[in-house]
């Protein structure tokens, strides 16, 4: 073979698995550039006069405020049927009975007994449904993904503007008790804290009652103006036992005393929120994108009128992100920059005045705050990203332009113009509603795809007939040295495991050159793959060099054994990496059954994490454990593959080298015996002409003889 088809073929094979990789990866590491512009209340969100509710009131933001204190209870994996009442018994029909339906009867009953206080919503949730992504989006308003590219890769605290540092901006008090994440994500953002550890699934009640332990006293000091509590207890009901365990029951009946209590607690200007991050499937997990695990409940109540009507039968579906807008707006808060949320817009309602215009005007102030916020995050994403779809962007934004120019000519006269209201709020709705289903078709399409071109290229022949062949069991130990050594190292595949301090090594202070240091973590990160995989040619001469020097009898064949007598010179085998010499066509296929067989072992490894990570990808750990050691085996493939690469074609350049020294050598040889030859005969033949004219001819015949056996001996 030639050598530049033996790279060539070994740069096609790992072009199939980039695809396999790169299409698994589309489908499963969601992705999206994350910004860390803030919003502020000194720059409005667009152009135009502020709303009316905020017009020359004292510290006004883009919205009077509703309310000055909120009450948020987070409930993990409280689910949206976890919240429904038990279903009656219809005839006809066996009777309903599930543990977890019917157990949160006082919220039942605030429903049923103050319909314009409060209000449940079925929050639906965008995959990933873990934890920490679903903090992130009830906070930002955005879309999290896996990967959200930004300046904070090395740690899980929120750089982009979200609701707590818009709190804390303003000199609110804010005091959080429960899962410990939140100390990862808003690290120092709490005037009082109290955080228990969430790992052990297995426990139910510690985190819950250390809450219970310092939620009263802490809500009847005063001292605090948002309260955030996060109960972890029915999350691990579900991991534990699953939704349909009496443990679940249990769990629900506490949850229900609590919102009971807080209830009885709240003063007129505070808000309470109640709601679940995500769901669970049946048997208590999360992590996917299924019906159970993106619906949770909402619950809203105000002690004052809230909601200008009663509530519908059946509960209205709004997606989870729209309650940060709306926190925003009711607390006189800025949306954050970031937020593709659309606000609730009824609890925007003017419930005291009995005119509809004044309800429709409040409810379009606030969706036209919305529309203009997320426009202004639209206009500075799409500079900054190329992941949005163009045509779709042009068309959303020339829909709120239009929208926005209805409203801005309403304000001027807006007497006698509900219906036109009625227009811009539904205009209005549809850019909100048409821009998060853009951002969804870009960032959260949660898909898992079959690594199919993977397997294709795992499938590949790799026997190649030749004298040169490594053992499998040594290609798989060389493989997993370079894992070995990575671990042994100090590296783990996780990202805060990084050696960030490996970007300065060698680099001046103050230097802006990104790509050194990038290119620094990267070669100390897989600095094990890099050397192991350039080295894996050097398979193919180990064994030659184990040799032991000496003379060696070539094996012959059957029936040759005269012809070996009579040149018994030819017996001696080569020795060492000389014998390459013997079959230098087979080299080369030898270094790409070679490189084959690295690569098919790489290829299991990956294939065994990709694996892993869509079986797993309910499981609670998924987004910590097994996706980035998806993400590391990736990477450590690419750069291996790449390396394999560059190692063959050093040792097929050396061994052109060597091949070229080789010949030459022997051609030099060669003419040397020609020329020795030429000498000895020349000698002889003067010889012969000088002792012809002394000796006698019988001498001279003998002589003759002599020469030409000694200097044919000579030769």
């Amino acid at each position: 073979m030639r050598k530049i088809s033996v790279l060539l073929f070994l740069a096609w094979v790992g072009f199939l698995f980039y695809a396999g990789i790169a299409l698994f990866t589309s489908g499963f590491l969601l992705t999206r550039l994350e910004l860390t512009n803030h919003s502020s209340c000194q720059e409005p969100p667009g152009p135009g006069s502020l709303p009316w509710g905020s017009r020359g009131e004292p510290g006004a933001c883009w919205m009077a405020s509703r309310f000055s204190r909120l009450v948020l209870v987070l409930i993990d994996a409280l689910r949206f049927d976890f919240a429904q009442p038990q279903l009656s018994h219809v005839s006809g029909e066996p009777p309903v009975s599930l543990p977890f339906l019917g157990k949160l009867g006082f919220l039942q009953r605030i429903l049923e007994i103050q319909p314009h206080h409060a209000r449940l919503y079925q929050s639906k949730v965008d995959p990933p449904t873990t934890t920490m992504q679903r903090l992130k989006a009830l906070t930002t308003g955005s879309l999290p993904t896996f990967i959200d590219a930004g300046s904070n890769f090395a740690s899980y605290a929120i750089a982009e503007d979200n609701l707590v540092k818009q709190l804390t901006s303003t000199g609110r008090r804010v005091v959080f008790m429960g899962d410990e994440t939140w100390n990862d994500l808003f690290p120092g953002a709490f005037s009082q804290a109290f955080f228990f550890p969430s790992f052990d699934v297995r426990d139910l009640h510690t985190v819950d009652n250390g809450i219970l332990e310092h939620l009263y006293p802490i809500m009847d000091s005063g001292e605090w103006d948002v309260l955030i509590t996060h109960f972890l207890g029915v999350d691990h009901c579900g991991h534990k036992h699953g939704p349909h365990h009496p443990e679940m029951a249990k769990k629900l009946s506490q949850m229900d005393q609590v919102i009971q209590g807080l209830v009885e607690r709240l003063e007129n200007d505070t808000l309470l929120v109640v709601t679940g991050d995500h769901g669970m499937t049946t048997s208590g997990n999360h992590g996917g994108d299924s019906e159970l695990e993106t619906s949770a409940a909402l619950f809203l109540y105000s002690p004052t009128a809230l909601f200008p009507s009663a509530p519908p039968e059946e509960p209205e579906v709004i997606p989870q992100i729209s309650l940060v807008p709306t926190l925003a707006l009711l607390l006189g808060l800025p949306i954050p920059f970031g937020n593709i949320g659309e606000v609730i817009a009824e609890v925007f309602s003017e419930v005291e005045d009995s005119q509809p215009h004044s309800s429709t005007l409040a409810q379009a102030s606030a969706l036209h705050l919305n529309a203009q916020q997320v426009s202004r995050f639209l206009h500075t994403y799409s500079a900054a990203a190329q992941d949005l779809q163009v045509k779709e962007l042009h068309r959303l934004q020339n829909l709120f332009s239009k929208a926005s120019a209805d409203y801005q000519r309403l304000l001027q006269s807006p007497q006698g113009a509900e219906a036109a209201l009625q227009t811009v709020i539904t205009e209005l709705q549809q850019f909100l509603r048409g821009v998060r289903a853009m951002c969804i078709e870009s960032w959260a399409r949660f898909s898992l795809s079959f690594l199919l071109l993977h397997l294709l290229a795992a499938g590949i022949p790799i026997t190649t007939p030749g004298p040169f062949t490594v053992p499998w069991q040594a290609v798989s130990a060389w493989a997993f040295m370079a894992t070995q050594t990575f671990y042994s190292t100090g590296h783990q595949p996780v990202f805060p495991a990084i050696h960030w301090h490996a970007a300065f090594v060698g680099v001046p202070e103050g230097h802006d050159f990104t790509w050194l240091s990038a290119l620094l973590v990267g070669t100390n990160t897989f600095a094990s793959h890099i050397l192991f995989a350039v080295g894996c040619p050097l398979l193919l001469l180990w064994p030659f060099l184990c040799e032991s020097q000496g003379p060696r009898k070539r094996r012959q064949p059957p029936g040759n054994e005269a012809e070996a007598r009579v040149r018994p010179e030819e017996e001696e085998e080569p020795l060492m990496e000389m014998r390459l010499r013997d079959a230098p066509h087979h080299f080369n296929a030898a270094l790409l059954q070679l490189g084959l067989k690295y690569l098919f072992v790489l290829g299991i490894q990956i294939l065994a994490c990709a694996l892993a990570a869509s079986i797993l990808r309910r499981h609670l750990m998924v987004w910590k454990v097994f996706a980035p050691k998806f993400i590391f085996e990736a990477m450590g493939f690419i750069v291996s593959s790449v390396g394999l690469c560059l190692g063959i074609a050093l040792v097929m350049r050396v061994d052109g080298a060597v091949s070229s020294w080789f010949r030459q050598l022997v051609l030099a040889q060669q003419r040397a015996g020609e020329q020795s030859s030429l000498v000895y005969t020349g000698a002889g033949s003067s010889a012969r002409e000088a002792q012809s004219h002394l000796l006698p001819p019988c001498s001279q015949d003998l002589l003759a003889s002599g020469t030409s056996l000694f200097y044919n001996s000579k030769s």
